[in-house]
């Protein structure tokens, strides 16, 4: 009788979810944010923004912009 519990059911589940993740160039998301490509590292390189690396560049999840935004709101008034 196979053995069914080889371990590749979570990991494909996993990497089924990682190929729907956008990921956006420091450049993008410098672009979307309205700051410069260099407030964009610092916040990659304080733990800020999470990003992955690639090569010599990195990458950011879309979805990682869009929660770092949502946080970053205060009310002024």
């Amino acid at each position: 009788m196979p053995n069914n519990t080889t371990g590749s059911g979570p990991r494909r589940a996993e990497g089924d979810n990682l190929a729907r993740v956008q990921f956006l160039t420091v450049a993008e998301v410098a672009a979307a944010m309205r700051v410069s490509k260099m407030t964009v590292y610092r916040l990659v390189h304080n733990g800020e923004l999470p990003a992955v690396r690639v090569g010599r560049s990195f990458r950011v999840p879309e979805d990682a912009v869009h929660e770092y935004l949502r946080g970053s709101y205060f009310d002024a008034g």
